[in-house]
């Protein structure tokens, strides 16, 4: 702990500085791909199973691949979160622009 406080990890400052773009983007993609490799690995672990192969092994493999798949849906909820952020922003600037505009148009006309 240094006189300023507890140090941040690195990792924390250079999330923050990403822009809300970014973080959707990064997530979206990420997210899927933990979905699908998450199911690619359900798959097998359910053919080890019907194959007759040691139960510890499609065991840990099924449960290796829920944990993909549940982390990888929440990670999506996450990414839609952002993309509804910057949609949200985006109707608000249209707003206030508009707004700004029709306030000029009646300023002129007075």
């Amino acid at each position: 702990m240094t006189m300023s406080g507890p140090v941040k990890p690195p990792g924390k400052r250079v999330i923050k500085r990403m822009s809300t773009r970014t973080k959707w983007l990064l997530l979206s993609i990420g997210s899927l791909m933990a979905v699908g490799a998450g199911l690619c690995i359900f798959s097998e672990a359910a053919n080890l199973k019907h194959t007759h192969a040691p139960t510890g092994q499609w065991v840990l493999l099924g449960t290796y691949s829920l944990i993909l798949i549940n982390g990888g849906l929440c990670l999506l909820g996450q990414a839609i979160r952002f993309r509804v952020m910057l949609d949200t922003r985006r109707i608000v600037r249209r707003e206030i622009k508009k707004k700004a505009r029709e306030l000029q148009e009646r300023r002129k006309k007075e």
